[in-house]
């Protein structure tokens, strides 16, 4: 399996996520159902280009930028389903739908190398479950941005519950991934800490989530104001995962993609 093969896995993804997102505006009994295998269906598929792709790398496919779009592209459309069938929130699935096909896309028509070793560093067993713990996050945390967006744009939605469950979620799995990221640190390093640009950004987007909840505690009714608050937490973890790879202090990070691989 290669990189080539990407358009032909997420062409058929794509067309059972644009079939599922359709379907859950059925009003018809059976249509939940529909919407659920199809959905998954393209979940499985997707998956499955990435555990081949893995079995042909003979590593995970978490190194690069294009790799953790990978993740980021499945756990978004698992989290928008999990989001459907919780809540039944019937336009969620065309959103994370739009937004993992443009991960997708981005990836087909700016591939990066792939088929590189990883450095010492990166063999290490806090690896693989920092990388996906933190992608899984991400798209929790994506799906409270929609949320919040929708909930901005007609107020008369009620997407605080599913957000504020979506949210305690998120940041617990990002907590969690920074935790294995420290422990990962020490074995490779020598410090849990360091101040790395990358850890920097993690913190100040920790803090921004943490700001939503007590936000929340002290204001319970200032929808606007929560939702906003998601918003400017959300472009945060945009910084913090690859928009850091553009700023002028992150060229010597020990998180930058590029540095950390080698040919």
């Amino acid at each position: 399996m290669t990189w080539d093969h990407l358009i032909y896995f997420a062409v058929a993804a794509a067309f059972c996520w644009i079939a599922g997102s359709v379907t859950s505006f059925s009003n018809r009994k059976k249509a939940f159902y529909w919407t659920v295998f199809l959905y998954a269906a393209g979940i499985v598929i997707y998956g499955s280009f990435i555990a081949a792709f893995w079995i042909s790398l003979k590593r995970p496919p978490l190194v690069t930028m294009g790799e953790t779009r990978l993740w980021y592209s499945l756990f978004l459309t698992l989290a928008g389903l999990i989001t459907y069938m919780r809540w039944k929130y019937k336009w969620i699935l065309s959103l994370t739908s739009i937004m993992a096909l443009v991960f997708i896309l981005i990836n087909i028509f700016r591939p990066e190398i792939h088929n590189r070793v990883l450095m010492p560093a990166l063999q290490s067993i806090w690896f693989i479950p920092h990388v996906t713990v933190y992608m899984f996050s991400y798209a929790l945390l994506a799906c409270t941005f929609l949320l919040a967006l929708a909930g901005l744009i007609r107020p008369s939605l009620n997407v605080l519950p599913a957000i504020d469950k979506l949210c305690r979620a998120g940041l617990s799995f990002f907590t969690v991934g920074m935790l294995l990221g420290a422990l990962w640190a020490k074995q490779a390093w020598g410090d849990y800490w360091s101040w790395d640009p990358k850890e920097t950004w993690a913190a100040i987007t920790w803090l921004l989530y943490v700001f939503y909840f007590h936000l929340k505690s002290i204001r319970p009714k200032a929808n606007k104001y929560l939702y906003i608050s998601l918003i400017v937490a959300f472009l945060a973890l945009q910084i913090c995962w690859y928009g850091l790879q553009y700023l002028p202090s992150a060229r010597g990070s020990m998180h930058n993609y590029a540095l950390n691989i080698k040919r």
